[in-house]
């Protein structure tokens, strides 16, 4: 496999390719298993669901002498009578300024229960256009978060490390001379790993989830089982909509309870997203690893190759180098001996190429350090698999030790 295009041959693909396919793969995978496990624990459930629903049918048809057709034309009349948000139960109106309030949150957060939807042609196209901006403004406070905290993070961690550092005394003598510059020396480039980073946004993800089950489970009487999947499923913004909080009629401290309701919903939300935002760099590395023992001696059959087809020909730099390309970019780095090309000498179309993209690739990181308002840099780090990058990535690129090259 050429995961890192080395020039096996002109089939094979670059590592963003390879990345992209062996992902998309194992995510496919990932559903067919997930299929597989939930059919087989859900399947009989709903096959003994759907026989007890028959025979109370049957039962009530006959209880009542009519017939099963009027029977099912009266309870689809009440399915759209649910989908308008009618209920048996007294419920709270829908579409009152705090229904509709609790509504908008969950369309700009991506939640969408789905148990309020808009039903007039107004309401449906208002909804298109107001949840575009909405939508894209909350992503990106979810970013703005998430950077916010992993600065956070990594300043309480990089506090510690230099309280660390200021308990070992037991030092050579030049270290006792000058402690500062050990200690200065010890925290330069030092970054938190990855790994603990992970391990704060779990504990806090769990503590904001059993704190949220045990409001629901005490107002809204449900199980603290139900309650911690309706926190998974809420702060996740998977909405399912079979669990939704706040929707009774009357509360015991009502205004205290939905105020709470939303701050427990705001955190989770912003705590889970950025959970998902780390484990999806592990997922990348993972991948990295994988293409890398598929790559094998990929790189090496391929010098090889060449060394023995071209020994009377001038080898141009960036095929000597076809190895050792940027994951993110896939371009080739310039070498010394790129500067010092004969005159004469063809470039290969292939080259040009290779070149013009890592041109392409520095101009797009020099305008995205411009917006940001950082100091531009003019040189691509070959050993980072996490360089440049939008949203979450580019967030946590530099900010953690696995996700930069200069740990």
């Amino acid at each position: 496999m050429a995961g890192r295009g080395c020039g096996c041959g002109s089939g094979h693909l670059n590592e963003d390719n390879a990345r992209f396919l062996l992902l998309a793969a194992l995510i496919g995978l990932y559903l067919l298993g997930g299929a597989a496990v939930f059919s087989a624990l859900e399947l009989a459930h709903e096959l003994q669901a759907k026989q007890r629903w028959e025979e109370r049918l049957a039962n009530f048809s006959r209880r009542h002498n009519l017939s099963r057709d009027e029977l099912r034309g009266f309870l689809r009349h009440y399915e759209e009578a649910a989908k308008a948000g009618i209920r048996v139960d007294n419920a709270r109106p829908r579409w009152d300024f705090t229904g509709a309030f609790y509504f908008v949150g969950t369309v700009v957060s991506t939640i969408g229960f789905g148990m309020t939807t808009p039903a007039t042609v107004g309401g449906k196209t208002f909804l298109i256009l107001y949840g575009l901006i909405g939508c894209a403004s909350t992503i990106l406070f979810f970013n703005l978060f998430l950077e916010r905290l992993i600065t956070v993070i990594a300043y309480i961690m990089k506090s510690c490390r230099h309280q660390q550092l200021r308990s070992q005394r037991a030092l050579p003598q030049e270290g006792l001379r000058n402690p500062g510059k050990r200690e200065a020396d010890g925290l330069a480039g030092w970054k938190p790993s990855v790994y603990y980073v992970m391990l704060i946004l779990c504990v806090a993800s769990v503590l904001v989830s059993c704190c949220a089950s045990a409001m629901y489970t005490s107002i809204e009487g449900w199980s603290y089982l139900d309650s911690l999947y309706f926190c998974f499923v809420a702060f996740s913004t998977i909405g399912f909509g079979d669990l939704v909080s706040s929707q009774s009629a009357q509360y015991k401290s009502q205004g205290l309870y939905r105020f709470a309701n939303f701050a427990f919903i705001l955190m989770g939300v912003c705590c889970i997203y950025s959970l998902f935002n780390v484990i999806s760099i592990l997922i990348k590395q993972s991948v990295n690893w994988i293409l890398r023992k598929l790559d094998g001696g990929c790189c090496q059959q391929c010098q090889s190759g060449l060394s023995r087809s071209r020994r009377n020909v001038i080898i141009p730099g960036n095929v000597q180098n076809r190895c050792n390309i940027s994951i993110e970019t896939d371009g080739v780095m310039e070498s010394d001996t790129d500067a010092r090309r004969p005159s004469g000498e063809m470039i290969s179309m292939k080259d040009f190429l290779a070149a013009n993209k890592v041109s392409l690739a520095i101009l797009q990181k020099q305008l995205s350090e411009t917006a940001n308002g950082c100091p531009h840099q003019t040189t691509l780090n070959r050993d980072n698999e996490f360089s440049g990058g939008v949203g979450a990535f580019a967030i946590m690129n530099n900010r953690l030790a696995e996700t930069s090259g200069d740990r």
